[in-house]
């Protein structure tokens, strides 16, 4: 009686890891790159709006593909998404070897969100389809720990690199993580047809229901308003360091790196608290700490106050996001479409990157560096309020569906 239960555990364990450990090396990867497009855009005569440019292509590619492909993946499956968008990744690395000019850049990262499109909204649903009902926020908060590991390695790493060897070799290790990434899912990853919660597609929600629902805007627009933020900071916080304090690649890597390290250390643990209080509260909370830590970052006159500023930010979103990931997990399982779900979510998530960097070189351009983060403090208070009188009333009803098709 014991043994299809124990084979269907072995399986999820194995998927989770899988997931967990290729989103590891592909995310260090991008990561890698990140506090070094801004200088070297400025390097090559780029403004404060083409910058945001770089960033903000990225995130507009991936905002028009994102609906079709997390829709797609609840049809058609998650593994074949997830081993061609990999496969894109480690080929955008070669791009950014052979480019040279800032029309190049623009591009290239305009095609790298095309391939993002397909990998992390899909990973993330494929991680909601193994959740237990009542430990959302215990397996998303953990599978975020992968994401902001990730993200903060990849910026040490990537200012190491450059200081140590080149530029080159940066791109080459980001397009050599992605390719290790590529092959664990398609040599782990179980076939199409034996995936985990795949029957439970089969009478997902229409577009038009997954938008009008009341909770899914508000975690939508809390997550725009969060990530405009983090669209700031990447884009505009190794500008900021290198102009005002002339600090090394490796220094500013550090900084870009310690918001996502204190992020991804409280993932876990923050995970689990969700499925036990309050998850709005621990987003309201988490919410206002992200708008004194941007703030910080305007008023910085040294080095500590934005290294004081990055570990705030970290606390404020590691509180927020497993709670926003549970809630978004419990819903796409009610409307029978997680891919679509999460494909929304991460809609708002790019448009909130592109708006966040876009407005903030506007800001640049127009006024100063310091009105940039200015603002993203700002959004984010919106955000806080909209999330709150949006979900204010609503309640998730009961998951009734198994973990396991059996």
């Amino acid at each position: 009686m014991n043994k299809p239960v124990d084979l269907a555990a072995h399986a999820t364990g194995r998927i989770y890891g899988t997931l967990f450990f290729s989103l590891l090396a592909t995310i260090t990867g991008v990561g890698i790159v990140v506090p070094l497009l801004p200088v070297y855009a400025s390097g090559l005569g780029a403004s404060g709006f083409t910058i945001g440019m770089i960033f903000g292509a990225f995130s507009l590619s991936r905002s028009f593909l994102l609906p079709y492909f997390g829709r797609l993946s609840d049809v058609k499956g998650r593994k074949p998404f997830l081993v061609i968008g990999l496969l894109a990744y480690g080929l955008v690395s070669v791009a950014f070897i052979l480019s040279s000019t800032l029309n190049e850049l623009i591009a290239i990262r305009f095609i790298q969100g095309a391939a993002s499109a397909m990998v992390m909204p899909v990973a993330q649903a494929y991680i909601g389809d193994i959740a237990p009902v009542g430990k959302e926020g215990r397996y998303m908060g953990l599978f975020n720990v992968s994401l902001f590991c990730g993200l903060s390695l990849g910026p040490v790493l990537g200012g190491m690199i450059n200081d140590h060897f080149s530029l080159n070799a940066a791109f080459a290790a980001m397009g050599f993580l992605a390719m290790a990434g590529c092959v664990l899912n398609f040599l782990l990853l179980p076939p199409v047809a034996r995936e985990i919660g795949k029957r439970r597609r089969q009478n997902s929600w229409s577009w038009r229901q997954i938008i009008g629902d009341r909770i899914i805007a508000g975690i939508c627009i809390y997550r725009f308003m969060y990530t405009a933020c983090i669209g700031v900071i990447w884009s505009f916080l190794p500008v900021l360091a290198d102009s005002r304090f002339h600090l090394t690649s490796s220094r500013i890597g550090v900084l870009v790196m310690l918001g996502v390290f204190v992020s991804g250390l409280i993932q876990a643990p923050m995970g689990y608290l969700a499925d036990r209080i309050n998850r709005k509260g621990l987003m309201v909370t988490g919410g206002l700490v992200v708008v004194l830590a941007v703030a910080l970052y305007a008023w910085a006159d040294r080095y500590q106050t934005l290294f004081w500023a990055s570990t705030l930010f970290g606390i404020g979103g590691g509180a927020a996001m497993p709670a926003l990931m549970a809630m978004a997990t419990t819903k796409g399982r009610q409307a029978e479409a997680m891919g679509s779900v999460m494909a929304v979510l991460t809609v708002a998530h790019s448009l909130g990157m592109l708006s966040g960097a876009l407005m903030a070189g506007l800001m640049m351009d127009w006024f100063n560096l310091g009105y940039a983060f200015v603002l993203g403090s700002v959004f984010m208070a919106v955000g806080i309020v909209a999330f709150v009188l949006l979900t204010g009333r609503e309640q998730v009803p009961p998951d009734p569906l198994p973990l396991l098709d059996g």
